[in-house]
């Protein structure tokens, strides 16, 4: 029966599948997942040579497409929307390096890394403040997630594995949290890079 049914779910058009995801249909979601995961990681790789960065990029890509399931738009491949999707989460991911990179690069000119490294300890508590209230204002079970993510260094699974709950949820609640913690957390940009904590 298993079989059956997975083999029913491969053979779907793209239209069903779209049409049963904007219906949130999750068996058809996670097929739909697991069938595309490894190629589109290996084509998000050969924009950030990185396989942590490909997977996370991978990842985001899923959480908002489910995000935005009810509105989903698509009527040509569904796997060409795929790897456009991935294609132009990877650009953004890099641009935002590049970002990063120039604040780094400002501030090295300036008398502010001086100014930093005089009051490191200082700043670091400031900015530790920030972030644990930060975290504070999240739904408790996305704080609860971004810490073990972040904190504990846990991978997706062992985190769904701990909280008994599917990856795919996990995916959704680090995706939130982490638009939050940026978006509360962007005045403080330039110390992160300066002190070089990489929450994000």
């Amino acid at each position: 029966v298993t079989c059956a049914r997975f083999k029913k779910a491969k053979l779907q058009t793209d239209p069903e599948i779209v049409k049963a995801i904007a219906e949130g249909d999750e068996k058809t979601f996670e097929v739909f997942f697991k069938q595309h995961y490894t190629p589109l990681c290996n084509y998000a790789f050969t924009f950030l040579n990185d396989k942590d960065d490909a997977e996370e990029a991978v990842q985001n890509m899923f959480v908002k497409l489910w995000e935005k399931k009810q509105v989903l738009n698509i009527t040509g491949s569904l796997q060409a929307y795929l790897f456009a999707s991935v294609r132009n989460t990877c650009l953004n991911m890099i641009k935002h390096d590049k970002i990063k990179l120039r604040y780094a690069e400002l501030a090295s000119s300036t008398h502010l890394t001086l100014s930093v490294k005089e009051n490191d300890h200082l700043l670091k508590k400031e900015l530790q403040l920030q972030i644990d209230r930060a975290i504070s204002l999240l739904p408790e079970q996305c704080g609860l997630i971004f810490k073990m993510s972040r904190y504990e260094e846990l991978k997706y699974a062992d985190i769904a594995n701990k909280l008994n709950i599917s990856i795919k949820t996990v995916e959704n609640q680090m995706g939130k949290a982490l638009r939050m913690m940026r978006l509360r957390l962007k005045d403080y940009l330039p110390l992160f890079i300066l002190l070089g904590i990489d929450l994000f």
